[in-house]
């Protein structure tokens, strides 16, 4: 291993590190350990650091290889150079370097509690506008529902955007949602697992209603946001879907949301963001480190979804027809766009066989005849083969339980589009 110290003074604040690195020449070594190391050649620096435990005790200076980089590598030695002639500028890159290593995972500068909180709204913190206009009123929301639906865009397009707007929340580290409506900025108008191609028609349509609905409300000063109407969009093609399945429902939308820039957001730090599978959508991307099934799990946990949640949240996506590139696997339904229980009827129907297919994929064939009635993905068939996903799989595809199927999948689609919603709750 690697032994001994950078400076003289290691227990305080100083610049004599980079006064060691830069000015002197360096020699490779041996630690007592048999680490591979360097000190200075001016042998007179070998006793100018003191032991950590041997009163009177000196040693040499040390660097690795890494630190010697620093020097040698042109760029990195402009950086060096400049912070060793000018120590203020060192301090003060160096406390907000800290600053963001020690709270880059509590998200953006609302969730901050305490008045010493400094109050610089910093790029890393995916930093929101305050909104200009008060939040629209629940009527003005109905309205909007109305002339969504009235637009000709179907229950799956409107809940596929809503969805792709809201999902890339993690919990891990507060980033991501629905408000900003970042889905309309670089980097994640491009990400595949959102089907640009397919979701530029609806946000086109979408910005024509916000344009036309905001131009009548500018008297009374009430403006809706694209990542309000956004998440309104979803919460409309869900009630339409339950109403062309027999029911009549509200899905709940509080507004106060606003819309992010470009310039407020990190191009490069977003790309981190980028699904590599989201199971909800049966996408599988070919940098998926983990196995389809193990993804799912993943996803769930960063939409800080419990299992009854996922579940009810998957069967309801698929039979909504919002499959990346609008893929038909896990699509156990007839009746694709309404909101009924029929992935789960359908998953556990003994009349269907299951076999493997290419590309990863399983075919259902009906036992009595051999035709293939559907496709799937390992992620839909867990739901019969996992034991604690089945008990929950069999109380929704239950006949009496529809309606519970509805009403859950409802809660928990709310929950989705409420995660960033910080003005709202700080349990997260």
């Amino acid at each position: 291993g690697l032994e001994g110290a950078w400076t003289q003074a290691p227990t305080k604040w100083t610049s004599l590190y980079l006064q060691n690195l830069l000015n002197n020449d360096w020699e490779k070594t041996k630690s007592p350990a048999g680490g591979k190391q360097w000190q200075p050649e001016d042998k007179a620096l070998h006793t100018s650091v003191p032991d950590a435990h041997v009163k009177g005790k000196y040693h040499a200076p040390v660097m690795t290889t890494a630190d010697l980089a620093l020097k040698f590598d042109p760029e990195y030695r402009k950086i060096a150079e400049k912070f060793l002639n000018d120590p203020e500028a060192f301090r003060l890159a160096f406390a907000k370097a800290w600053y963001k290593l020690t709270h880059r995972d509590m998200g953006p500068q609302s969730r901050y509690l305490a008045d010493s909180a400094p109050q610089e709204d910093l790029i890393w913190k995916d930093p929101l506008p305050q909104a200009e206009t008060k939040a629209i009123s629940q009527r003005q929301v109905e309205k909007l529902k109305a002339q969504i639906l009235e637009s000709g865009l179907t229950p799956s397009e409107l809940v596929k955007t809503a969805w792709a707007s809201a999902s890339s929340f993690r919990a891990s580290d507060m980033r991501g949602g629905a408000n900003g409506a970042r889905l309309l900025l670089a980097p994640q108008n491009t990400w595949a697992v959102n089907d640009p191609a397919a979701i530029k028609p609806v946000i086109e349509k979408l910005s024509a209603i916000q344009a036309d609905f905001n131009e009548g409300t500018l008297f009374n000063k009430r403006q809706v946001s694209m990542a309000d109407l956004i998440v309104i969009a979803g919460a409309a093609g869900i009630e339409k879907a339950a109403e062309d399945a027999g029911f009549d429902i509200e899905v709940p939308v509080i507004p106060g949301r606003v819309d992010a820039t470009q310039d407020m957001t990190d191009v490069e730090s977003f790309n981190a963001l980028e699904p590599r599978a989201d199971a909800f959508r049966n996408y599988y991307g070919k940098t998926s480190y983990k196995s389809p099934a193990e993804m799912m799990v993943d996803k769930a946990d960063l939409l800080d979804l419990t299992v009854p949640e996922m579940t009810v949240l998957l069967g309801g996506m698929r039979v909504l027809d919002t499959n990346t590139q609008n893929g038909q696997a896990g699509v156990f339904t007839d009746k694709p766009g309404q909101l009924t229980n029929d992935f789960f009827v359908n998953l556990l129907d003994m009349s269907t066989k299951w076999q493997k297919a290419e590309d990863g994929l399983y075919k259902g064939l009906d036992r009595k005849t051999g035709e293939v009635k559907y496709t799937a993905t390992p992620v839909d068939l867990v739901f019969g083969s996992n034991s604690e996903l089945r008990a929950i799989a069999e109380v929704y595809a239950f006949d009496d339980s529809k309606q519970k199927f509805v009403d859950d999948f409802v809660k928990a689609w709310v929950k989705v589009m409420q995660l960033d919603r910080f003005d709202l709750h700080h349990d997260l």
